[in-house]
């Protein structure tokens, strides 16, 4: 099916029993957020949002909450564009060879974006920013943002929709400096199109003009989270997705997503910022309040009866999360395709997605040698960090399967593969002082950390360990010694203070092991930790733990740890220090009181508890 709005969507899924209408009024500050929340924990229907405190216009939330319905609603062209994407992601491809690929082809066609329909309804009314359903998702939040944004730029030098930029962005609407109706504050990190539109624009000592789009067909949201190879055009992938031609025209010299509920134009001057922040992000901490280019605002205009699209992100599984699923079914082989000898890719979404990325690649260096070790995946290893976004990956475990079983996406028995046959004296790779994620505050400072490559390829070097070896339950100044998952024990210890104080820690810990290596032969990892009951409980809490608060240079050590020729390693289990520090972000936590106010409504007789059954 292909939708014409955003309605269209929202009441097909009614239809079909996958959204609920909520028509209490409810306070756009912390409580629709809690709402989402806990239905999209849940499992449960998208939401529809009629009775917006503050504001006339209808709000609606978890759409893309599940892969299945993610996949319902591109139920008709799902399959035609994992075909076009198998034709090396570019759409136009498919119109040169209409007999091989004539459904492919005819989808295509829905790519060319199209100009100056006859109907342009998002140019109804032109209202003000402070006429929307202004939601403030968690406590600590500057203010109120835009969690769906698509954010449209052009090339300044080659100007056009065809070489443009399409990219989610969150934008701050209220809060700290930003004048009301006037500004609001645009957030974008690094590998990001738009960076090269503004740098353009800067050289030139002109604004950027930016347009931001918010709803229409649900494909749109879809195009600007895709990440499309460069010189491909977003509005063209979300005409093939959602069956139709992107429409749009031009208002006061700024590109207008006809089909939008709502569009927001405005300028990025050059060297005009503002603090931005901060905004409870999908690694499950807070990004702190930064220096942002500021958007002074032009105009807002709104479709009759417009509905505005929100999400909540927080600690991994949100609704993120279904975006993630939903590109990798849709891409499939792409990234295989653009790297050679890598067979298959995940980025972790309980650890935040860039902290930390699994891969399996290919070892053909040398198959006359019977000596099997990474060779060819610490290239893969190489190309992976220096492509797009994966290139912001922190943590990278990458190994070789001969075998063809083993797979990425199942952690658990990834990451036993690959302990069973990492050699801890060889297949360790540090990037010291380079850029990592914007939202990641593990590192030195914004954009600046480390990253750790993990290679490994061989006969199998440890049997794992399942139950925590005596040795570790008698250690003095640590405790409380937990199995998360063979090999890996959490270790808890006293509360991080400096990286002097935890370099002598940790050589206590080194003094009392590293004579005793015999006795940990089983043990690969050793997570030390806050609470090691909390860590161990699930692997989603060892990743979240492990991966989001570890610089690997500064937070990795090792048992009898050695330097030869700059090249580190140790004899013993490797050691990650994954306590939270001090210049840590704070964690998301809820609103006690606001949770309180809204449990009446999921309680038994309460109006959203029959939609949870």
């Amino acid at each position: 099916m292909s939708y014409v709005s955003l309605e269209e969507c929202l009441l097909d899924l009614e239809k079909n029993g996958q959204l609920v209408r909520i028509k209490e009024e409810v306070d756009p500050y912390l409580e629709m957020a809690a709402i989402h929340l806990r239905v999209h924990e849940a499992g449960g229907p998208a939401l529809l949002f009629e009775n917006v405190k503050g504001s006339r216009f209808r709000a609606a939330s978890n759409i893309f909450g599940t892969l299945d319905r993610s996949k319902f609603i591109f139920r008709n062209t799902f399959q035609l564009v994992q075909k076009l994407i198998a034709l090396k992601g570019d759409p136009i491809k498919a119109l040169k060879h209409p007999l091989d690929n004539m459904s492919a082809g005819l989808a295509a066609a829905k790519a060319f974006p199209l100009k100056n329909p006859l109907q342009k309804p998002v140019l109804y009314e032109e209202i003000r920013v402070s006429d929307l359903p202004l939601i403030h998702h968690w406590p600590m939040d500057g203010g109120a943002f835009i969690t769906l944004p698509q954010v449209y730029t052009e090339d300044i030098d080659q100007p056009g929709i065809m070489n443009a930029n399409l990219g989610m962005y969150r934008i701050q609407l209220t809060g700290n400096d930003y004048e009301l109706n006037k500004e609001a504050g645009l957030h974008y990190q690094l590998h990001r199109g738009i960076g090269v539109h503004q740098t353009k624009a800067n050289e030139k000592g002109l604004p950027l003009r930016v347009s931001c789009f918010v709803g229409g067909p649900p494909a749109h949201s879809v195009a600007a989270v895709m990440p499309l190879p460069e010189g491909i055009s977003e509005m063209t992938f979300a005409g093939v997705l959602g069956g139709r031609r992107f429409r749009y025209c031009y208002r006061d010299g700024f590109a207008i997503s006809t089909d939008a509920d709502f569009v927001i134009t405005g300028e990025v001057h050059p060297g005009t910022n503002k603090p931005e922040g901060p905004f409870g992000d999908h690694l499950g901490y807070y990004s702190l309040k930064h220096d942002f280019p500021v958007l002074r605002i032009h105009k807002v205009y709104a479709k009759k009866n417009a509905i505005w699209p929100f999400t909540v992100v927080g600690r991994p599984p949100q609704e993120d999360t279904s975006f993630g699923q939903l590109i990798h079914e849709l891409t499939g082989a792409a990234i295989p395709q653009e790297i050679p000898g890598l067979k298959e890719v995940h980025a972790v979404d309980a650890a935040g997605v860039h902290p930390l990325l699994l891969a399996i690649g290919s070892e053909r260096y040398t198959p006359y040698t019977p000596a099997r070790q990474p060779a060819e995946i610490l290239t893969i290893a190489n190309h992976i960090l220096g492509t797009g976004q994966l290139s912001l990956a922190k943590f990278l475990f990458i190994t070789a399967d001969d075998s063809n079983r083993l797979s990425a996406h199942n952690v658990r028995t990834f990451m036993e593969y690959m302990l069973e046959r990492i050699d801890l004296t060889r297949d360790i790779h540090f990037h010291t002082n380079t850029t990592i994620d914007t939202l990641d505050y593990s590192g030195t400072g914004l954009n600046t950390g480390s990253k750790v490559v993990f290679a490994a390829y061989g006969d199998v070097k440890r049997k794992l360990c399942t139950e925590v070896p005596q040795i570790l339950k008698e250690l003095s100044h640590f405790e409380n010694a937990q199995v998360n998952m063979p090999g890996v024990i959490a270790l808890q210890s006293g509360k991080f203070i400096s990286y002097e104080e935890a370099h002598k820690e940790i050589e206590r810990l080194d003094q009392q092991l590293k004579t005793k290596k015999d006795a940990l032969a089983g043990v690969a990892m050793i997570v030390v930790c806050d609470d090691a009951s909390f860590t161990a409980e699930t692997i989603r809490n060892q990743l979240w733990v492990t991966y989001t608060r570890c610089n690997p240079s500064h937070d990795i050590y090792g048992i009898d740890a050695f330097t030869e020729n700059k090249h580190w390693g140790c004899r013993g289990p490797l050691v990650i220090d994954a306590r939270i520090k001090p210049h840590h972000a704070p964690p998301v936590e809820k609103d006690h009181a606001v949770e309180k106010k809204i449990a009446l409504n999921f309680e038994k007789g309460g109006s959203l508890h029959n939609m949870l059954k």
